[in-house]
């Protein structure tokens, strides 16, 4: 008996599961944040933080692969943390995308000396900047 072959589509492949932490103290803007990366990043498992302690706490305890960061945050400034985070060779890899109210020019300074991917504000934020920053993190990787 001869065997027969036939051709079965491929499954499309899906991204594998990546999680993201948001270091944002305002309930709504963590709202806006989740409800703008519904869309353009269903691959994205958001964890929350709303102090700079709980997310040094949370990247002590859980690996991340990308960071969104409010400037203005109850314990400390977020361009500060970010400089930080970028001197630590656990994290000084991870994509960090600044969200915020009000860039000022101190900000986008410590934000470029810290490697972080983009600043935007709260209003223009959208899930384009998450991608673009992932994208631009694997490509510097390889």
């Amino acid at each position: 008996m001869q065997s027969q072959t036939r051709d079965v589509p491929a499954k499309p492949r899906r991204k594998p599961r990546q999680s993201c932490l948001v270091i944002e103290d305002s309930h709504f803007d963590q709202k806006r944040i989740s409800r703008a990366l519904e869309h353009g990043c269903q691959h994205l498992d958001l964890i929350f933080a709303d102090t700079i302690a709980a997310a040094r706490e949370h990247l002590a305890k859980t690996p991340v692969q990308m960071i969104l960061l409010d400037n203005h945050l109850p314990d400390g400034v977020g361009a500060d943390f970010a400089i930080e985070l970028s001197n630590d060779p656990k994290h000084s890899k991870k994509p960090i995308v600044m969200v915020s109210d009000w860039p000022s020019p101190f900000m986008w300074d410590k934000a470029n000396a810290a490697g972080v991917h983009h600043v935007v504000s709260k209003a223009k934020f959208h899930a384009g900047y998450v991608q673009s920053a992932m994208e631009q993190s694997a490509r510097s990787l390889h």
